[in-house]
């Protein structure tokens, strides 16, 4: 029995669910790559626990920067930034601190939260893009 699944058999909802993730994907290696040219060093991608889901966890000089990647096509659905909600924020501020226990690090280790907003084909970085505190 063949594993593929081609997406003529497959429910439309799936698929649409399949291609978000695939857009998300390709978003997040982008940001990661214009992280990379401003200095960034990429520890991980896609850092998931039940708490949440980090799209980029690297390091800028000093700080271990926790990352947010948000994409959109055009303004249409709103900017990019406004999808980060208090909501979200709590979640990445949870899966933070468990990355950071889970991986040694220390409580004292300088942190940050930062946000790459894509529109369209335009990358802003926003360092330091809100406060961990939950």
């Amino acid at each position: 029995m063949n594993s593929h699944y081609s997406s003529e058999f497959m429910p439309e909802s799936m698929v649409i669910i399949m291609n978000k993730r695939a857009v998300g994907t390709l978003y997040e290696q982008k940001a990661a790559h214009y992280l990379e040219t401003c200095g960034y060093h990429i520890l991980q991608k896609n850092f998931c626990c039940r708490m949440g889901e980090i799209d980029l966890i690297a390091k800028d000089k000093e700080y271990l920067c926790f990352i947010e990647v948000k994409y959109r096509s055009n303004e249409g659905k709103g900017n990019p930034a406004e999808a980060i909600t208090p909501a979200k924020i709590r979640r990445i501020a949870g899966t933070a601190e468990y990355y950071m226990l889970t991986h040694s690090f220390s409580p004292d280790t300088p942190c940050r939260f930062d946000a790459v907003i894509i529109l369209d084909n335009e990358i802003t970085l926003i360092k330091n893009a809100f406060d961990g505190i939950r």
